[in-house]
């Protein structure tokens, strides 16, 4: 059996070995708090096996955390020289592959669609192949070896250490903020565990009027999207929100479909996700890898699709979900 530990570890260890690569990187100033962030990250990955089985305590992952906010807060990471291919040669390599440089990148979603349903309950040697709750996330990890084989083929390049060099790169580029999504997840969890979703949900109901789907359709989407621009994750806002009106009012009081109301609502919270800079990682890292003069121009550009969006899954749920 595929357990998804193997792929924890195999994470931790690809952070190691940037953490070790940023160590000995004299072009980077602040190489050994480079080094101590991703180090920390990448032990934390392997750490938290014996955590997950209860053999050992989980309080060196929290101060783990505690050392890498302070590492990053306080500006101990920083960017180091790029030992990457030359500009004309990676231009030469794009105009000779052209399209055929999107295998890779199509190559990963899809084998993670297969492990996650072709795959599923798929039995080899008297046991299953892959571990029962697991499937999806194994297939993306096993579709990213997949990907980086074929971009090695594709680019006739024979040291994969070249594929690490380039993560390097990417990695110290988008820094801290990469780890925004789970940190801003977990943030939802501890708003939900104290209660405010529950809060919420007293306010806002005192002004849905009495039986009114579609009011209560819209403010759970408006209210997916707002909370996601706040919290930066829609990850974060879907249980605070949902606690407040989704369950008790939409599916509860209107016998709404819950399939249909919880997956539109968080589609809903991602048209917040569009126009946030909370989500750094997704509107302003982009914004600093491609120079753009404009920090917040990825933001602009997706606001009139956020806006169209977020009205056609409150269309949705309000034609489907009940």
């Amino acid at each position: 059996m595929i357990k998804v530990e193997w792929l924890y570890w195999l994470v931790g260890a690809v952070f190691l070995a940037m953490a070790a690569q940023m160590a000995v990187d004299r072009g980077n100033p602040r190489r050994y708090g480079s080094a101590a962030f991703w180090g920390l990250l990448g032990a934390s990955f392997c750490y938290g096996t014996w955590v997950a089985d209860k053999s050992a305590p989980a309080a060196p992952l929290g101060v783990a955390v505690l050392a890498m906010i302070c590492l990053a807060g306080f500006g101990f990471t920083g960017r180091g020289t790029s030992t990457t291919a030359a500009p004309e040669r990676r231009a030469a390599s794009a105009a000779r592959l052209g399209s055929r440089l999107f295998i890779p990148a199509l190559a990963l979603p899809l084998v993670a669609l297969a492990c996650g349903t072709l795959l599923k309950g798929v039995h080899l040697g008297g046991g299953l192949l892959l571990q029962t709750g697991s499937e999806t996330l194994l297939g993306l990890g096993i579709g990213s070896l997949v990907a980086l084989g074929l971009a090695l083929l594709l680019t006739r390049e024979r040291n994969p250490a070249v594929a690490l060099h380039s993560g390097r790169g990417l990695l110290e580029s988008m820094g801290w903020a990469l780890l925004l999504p789970q940190l801003l997840a977990v943030l939802g969890s501890i708003f939900q565990s104290a209660g405010v979703g529950a809060q919420v949900g007293r306010i806002t109901t005192h002004f849905l009027p009495d039986g009114s789907k579609y009011a209560a359709v819209a403010l759970y989407c408006v209210g997916m999207a707002l909370f996601t621009i706040i919290m930066g994750n829609a990850f974060a806002a879907f249980p605070v929100m949902t606690a407040a009106i989704g369950w008790p009012v939409l599916i509860t009081q209107l016998h709404g479909s819950p399939g249909v109301v919880l997956a539109v609502g968080m589609l809903a919270g991602f048209c917040g996700t569009l126009v946030t800079p909370m989500a750094a990682n997704f509107n302003l890292v982009p914004a600093a890898l491609l120079e753009l003069k404009d920090q917040y121009g990825p933001i602009k550009a997706q606001l009139p699709t956020a806006g169209a969006l977020l009205v056609c899954n409150i269309a949705i749920m309000s034609l489907f979900a009940f």
